[in-house]
């Protein structure tokens, strides 16, 4: 089809059915996110809670940890991979059709998860097929989330790609939200000894349902009309990654730059609070009630902010974040040592839902309007999942040591933090800001 045949059939297209086709791509970002981050988080709560004794048992207590969360940095260090592939791919081929891949793959590793022997079993052949089955976890999260982002904005008119593009990030808190409740619930209904016996695999074997579910929502969306033409026209990148790294260098380290106050606050919130206050507080759960509510709160504030920074602009919605999260890090360790655990929920909802959501909530929108449609999905897939690695893949095991040469005190994990929110910082400052320029030309126009 012709480049002006594609445009036509768009334009001609009843109003009705253009927005019943909105309606189902938003559903299909939110739907799909949120079944491939439970997947992937249901992880990341398994390795503070049981992983370290399943799979990873050892004469050191520490040592079972750092090696379960090590399991769970393995998979970041995936992800970047996952994204490449994904990345060249959807540039050249579309974004649907990469989206109903990684949903299969990220599916299927979560279920044979809940059915790996345990090391009691099968000695370290149950390690190694948890890594494994994590890598796969890895690659399919890699491609997940530039495919949904993309597919999302680009179907958005120009301002409300903030709002459009949140739905792809409150599928993180949805996802994160059904884990924790997954969790919270075999914990409440089972004993301490049936949990670690076969409770925590049920979580995971009820992926299987969710995955079909996300499946049928995203089988029926098509790639926006803005790749449809670039597709049609054939001037489609021959190697989008290369030009990537050999045209927008700049940009590449700025979205790198952008995830790391964000993503690193998330995983010390979500995975390294879990152990720490068990370590500390000899609590499991009151962290994980925690998290969970602010989840759900999640869905709500992520669009808010999205949209705020349809009307503001993304970089001052986002260093206001990025300064919440220096200051949090300090006031959030002080509490996990000393404060009463019943307002845990309103000090990780400080964190959560205002600091580190208004760096989330505009971030799909903002990493999409840095670079040109012909390389879009493998530029913001790589400076998405790069700064993943750096910000929150590795947070858990170098919160993990940090904590003990700082003499068992979370001061080195706050300067951590601190340094991290520094970066974010600079590379909000670098990052240019469409949606600043839109609401000054015309700030009365919805």
């Amino acid at each position: 089809m012709a480049q002006s045949s594609v445009a036509e059939t768009i334009t001609q297209a009843p109003p009705r059915r253009l927005l019943a086709g909105k309606k189902r791509v938003l559903a299909s970002a939110f739907a799909g996110t949120t079944i491939e981050w439970y997947d992937f988080y249901l992880y990341g709560t398994a390795a503070a809670l049981i992983f370290n004794v399943q799979f990873f048992p050892s004469d050191s207590e520490l040592g079972s940890s750092l090696a379960a969360f090590a399991s769970l940095a393995v998979g970041f260090f995936a992800r970047p991979l996952g994204g490449i592939i994904a990345g060249h791919l959807g540039d050249r081929v579309g974004r649907k059709a990469l989206l109903v891949v990684s949903l299969l793959s990220m599916g299927i590793a979560s279920t044979l998860i809940g059915l790996v022997p345990n090391f009691e079993a099968i000695g370290w052949w149950a390690a190694a097929a948890l890594v494994v089955l994590r890598i796969v976890q890895g690659l399919s999260a890699g491609a997940e989330w530039g495919g949904s982002a993309l597919l999302s904005v680009e179907h958005a008119p120009p301002r409300k790609r903030g709002l459009f593009g949140s739905f792809t990030q409150i599928g993180s808190a949805a996802g994160m939200l059904l884990a924790t409740s997954a969790f919270f619930a075999v914990q409440r209904l089972l004993t301490p000894e049936q949990f670690e016996a076969f409770g925590w695999r049920i979580p995971f074997l009820a992926s299987a349902l969710l995955v079909a579910l996300g499946l049928w929502i995203r089988l029926g969306v098509s790639d926006a009309p803005e790749f449809q033409e670039l597709k049609a026209s054939g001037n489609v990148a021959k190697a989008p990654l290369r030009d990537v790294l050999t045209k927008h260098p700049r940009v590449l380290l700025v979205t790198i730059g952008l995830r790391l106050a964000q993503n690193s606050v998330f995983y010390l919130i979500t995975v390294y609070m879990l152990s720490y206050l068990a370590e500390n507080r000899n609590d499991s759960t009151a962290g994980v009630a925690a998290v969970m509510i602010a989840s759900a709160i999640g869905l709500f504030t992520g669009p808010l902010w999205g949209w705020v920074s349809d009307k503001v602009g993304r970089r001052r919605v986002t260093i206001g974040g990025i300064i919440g999260v220096a200051v949090f890090g300090w006031i959030f360790f002080a509490f996990l040592d000393a404060g009463p655990l019943a307002f845990l929920p309103i000090v990780v909802i400080l964190g959560m839902n205002l600091a580190h959501d208004a760096i989330y909530g505009p971030q799909a929108a903002w990493f999409a309007e840095q670079f040109p449609i012909e390389i879009r999905y493998s530029g913001v897939n790589m400076g998405y999942q790069l700064g993943t690695v750096i910000g929150g893949g590795i947070m858990p095991m170098v919160a993990a040591l940090l904590y003990v040469f700082g003499g068992h005190s979370p001061w080195l994990i706050c300067g951590y933090l601190t340094l991290l929110c520094l970066l974010s910082l600079i590379a909000a400052l670098a990052a240019k800001d469409p949606a600043r320029e839109l609401a000054i030309s015309d700030p009365a126009h919805d």
